[in-house]
């Protein structure tokens, strides 16, 4: 009995360092599911496969009558995992954020039916993979030319509004371009509103259009905010 109370143990000790090493990574960068929602995930699924493989011990007596198919426990596992990352992703306008938290969320319930099962040479090639992904990942990323994304608002009083072509010439000198533009009366009537989607291959020059922006005497308000994960 104690060899398997320390099997148990060792299964449950992996899966909480692993999925906590995961969860750390994730705390670190302020995501809402961080270091308790990871280990928690971790240690759950391990917890749910060691069902399966201790059934002699859990149904002793009614081996013969009781079969858990590890395999199907496992597709249930990571079945029920998808509402809790469903959970972390959110929209924001445009925006859509937590998608990269989701996929950890996933991949520490698989790290963890792996622990839960002894695979133990796969659990640590699988945290060190998804470590390396998440941490090493961003710095090559970051690093890499890609395309910046913001939604853009600009607010004009009604008897001073910029037309179209004249944002369009303002945008474009300070390096965006501008897609999905649309147009809507605030304030009784008052004032008028551009909504539109932005583009820069270089995220420097949101600070420099902010600064055109301000200049501008006509601009009653602005908003520029950057789409991504």
């Amino acid at each position: 009995m104690d060899r398997e109370w320390l099997n148990v143990f060792m299964h449950l000790f992996v899966a909480t360092v692993a999925g906590g090493l995961i969860g750390l990574e994730r705390s670190y960068h302020g995501r809402p599911a961080g270091f308790r929602t990871h280990t928690l995930v971790c240690v759950a699924s391990s917890l749910l496969m060691l069902v399966t493989m201790y059934q002699g011990t859990w149904f002793a007596g009614a081996i013969e009558t009781v079969r858990v198919d590890p395999t199907r426990m496992a597709q249930g596992v990571m079945t029920g995992i998808g509402f809790l990352g469903a959970g972390v992703i959110m929209r924001e306008g445009l925006t859509v954020r937590g998608l990269t938290t989701a996929a950890s969320i996933w991949i520490t319930a698989a790290i963890g039916i792996l622990a839960g099962v002894g695979f133990y040479s796969a659990v640590v090639m699988a945290s060190v993979i998804t470590l390396g992904v998440l941490s090493v990942f961003r710095k090559i990323e970051s690093k890499m030319p890609s395309q910046v994304f913001a939604n853009h608002t600009l607010l004009f009083n009604r008897n001073n509004v910029m037309n179209e072509a004249q944002v369009k010439n303002i945008l474009s000198v300070n390096g965006f371009s501008a897609a999905n533009i649309s147009y809507r009366l605030l304030g009784e009537g008052e004032k008028l509103e551009y909504r539109m989607t932005l583009r820069t291959t270089d995220k420097g020059n949101i600070e420099k259009l902010s600064k055109s922006l301000l200049e501008l005497n006509e601009i009653v308000e602005f908003n520029i905010s950057l789409t991504g994960d």
